[in-house]
């Protein structure tokens, strides 16, 4: 499948072509290319055409760490990218009072059924990139295209307009652009983002520069204070990067009310001085501000989180879906963003297999109505997916509001409330098997079941048909 012109609508002048463009190329554009890149139609007579629009002129991760769990490992499988990514193993998790050190709570995975390849760990974005970047057919990125709008022709296929003036047309658009979608306004103008009063300071450094502080490593740390917390992992395979080159992942959080917050706030990657971040944790633990002042001045990144509400659908004009954090603006709430947005890219490949099958009596459906129904099914997969993800969230700020209210109701000391209101917080996303459903989900399973049950519903309904004659 060769990334030919995107205006050309025809395949050597006779048959169709299914021309599919990608916004974005984070983890959701790779994925969903790498997935489709390896359709197999029904109809041999569509030939697919793939392009990612990338707006950055070079592509490269922003960022530091990220945690890949079973559910990332299975689709990284299925994406032939697995074996591509290597991390740091975490056996041993510790949430701590970031005040003072006292250990909250503490899991441990050496006891885990799951094999050792689908275990968490955590990696180097960019490793992830590569990984992905090495499966994407050659020819499909093109760079510096960023998408300014987006245009349903009636009776047509979708007009791109990027901002160096050049302009294409698609039959399909998936929106992989991330949580400031250019996409997601096109379809849906009245959806808004908004500052969720996060913002989370990012680096890698040398784990050497850390080997004399105690209890920040090999553990996963968690050391929580009354406006966030500050988080350390190793990121690399001691297996794979000597000790000398091993690196070390801060993430430093601090929380304000967005209500009143007057600064000026971006949402990806921004340059960050040192004096900014050290200010925001003087209170806490001697080893978290000496973890932090190892930071080397230009070292830290800057980013601010922005949330919108649920989308009721994460398709439209039956020819534009949303993919990744463009279909659920929620900045990372659950740690497994990257496995999300593959996931979605993988899922719409199954469906547009499924969709583009011959019909019952034998004829081939068309590209225009297989769009239609992949894009019904892959909403029917994903859409109440996600929404599960809105009601936990909401559920878990209620129990740590209420959890708030009583400890100042009981006992208005600060530092009392604080501890009573940082266990609740930790206690209630520390519940075991309740969120298998997100770290242990797999994709493959669920298309099955999907299939599995779209193939009964249709075998019932002829059934009917027969019966009453109708």
């Amino acid at each position: 499948m060769a990334p030919t012109d995107p205006h050309n609508h025809t395949t050597n002048g006779v048959a169709p072509t299914l021309r599919i463009a990608i916004i974005g190329g984070g983890p959701a554009g790779l994925g969903a290319a790498i997935a489709l890149s390896s359709l197999s139609l029904s109809n041999p007579a569509v030939d697919v055409q793939l392009t990612i629009y990338e707006k950055a002129k070079v592509l490269r991760e922003v960022g530091a760490g990220i945690n890949i769990g079973y559910n990332g490992w299975r689709v990284l499988e299925l994406l032939g990218a697995a074996d591509g990514v290597r991390g740091h193993l975490q056996v041993d998790v510790y949430h701590r009072n970031g005040l003072n050190g006292e250990i909250i709570n503490s899991r441990s995975s050496a006891e885990s059924t799951l094999p050792l390849k689908y275990r968490s760990r955590r990696v180097r974005r960019t490793r992830l990139q590569s990984a992905l970047l090495a499966r994407v057919p050659e020819g499909v990125i093109q760079l510096n295209k960023e998408l300014v709008s987006l245009e349903d022709v009636k009776g047509g296929g979708l007009r791109l307009v990027f901002k160096d003036g050049t302009e294409t047309t698609a039959d399909l658009v998936l929106g992989g652009d991330g949580i400031r979608s250019v996409v997601r306004e096109a379809i849906f103008p009245a959806h808004s983002i908004k500052f969720t009063g996060t913002t989370i300071w990012r680096t890698l450094i040398p784990t050497s520069s850390v080997s004399h502080l105690p209890d920040l490593y090999p553990a996963i740390q968690w050391w929580h204070g009354p406006s966030g917390h500050s988080y350390f992992s190793l990121v690399d395979d001691p297996a794979e990067v000597p000790g000398s080159e091993q690196m070390f992942e801060i993430a430093a959080r601090y929380v304000v009310d967005p209500e009143t917050d007057k600064e000026s706030r971006f949402s990806w990657g921004i340059p960050a001085t040192k004096e900014r971040v050290e200010k925001h944790f003087r209170e806490y633990d001697h080893r978290v501000r000496e973890a932090i002042a190892q930071v080397p001045e230009g070292n830290w990144k800057e980013f601010a989180a922005f949330a919108g509400p649920r989308l009721e659908k994460l398709i439209a004009w039956d020819k534009v879906v949303l993919l990744g954090d463009a279909s659920h603006p929620l900045s990372g709430a659950f740690g497994s963003g990257a496995a999300f947005a593959l996931e979605d890219g993988w899922i719409l490949a199954r469906a547009l297999e499924y969709a583009h099958r011959k019909n019952d009596n034998g004829s081939l459906t068309t590209p225009k109505a297989a769009i239609t129904e992949a894009l019904s099914i892959f909403d029917e997969i994903r859409s109440p997916y996600y929404l599960r993800m809105y009601e936990y969230l909401d559920n878990h700020k209620r129990q740590v509001q209420e959890a708030r209210s009583q400890a100042a109701s009981q006992d208005p000391d600060p530092v009392s409330i604080f501890e009573k209101t940082v266990r609740t917080r930790i206690e209630s996303f520390n519940v075991g098997d309740q969120l298998n459903w997100i770290y242990r989900n797999d994709i493959e399973t669920c298309w099955e079941q999907h299939v599995q049950a779209r193939e009964e519903e249709k075998t019932t309904a002829t059934t009917t048909q027969t019966t009453t004659g109708k």
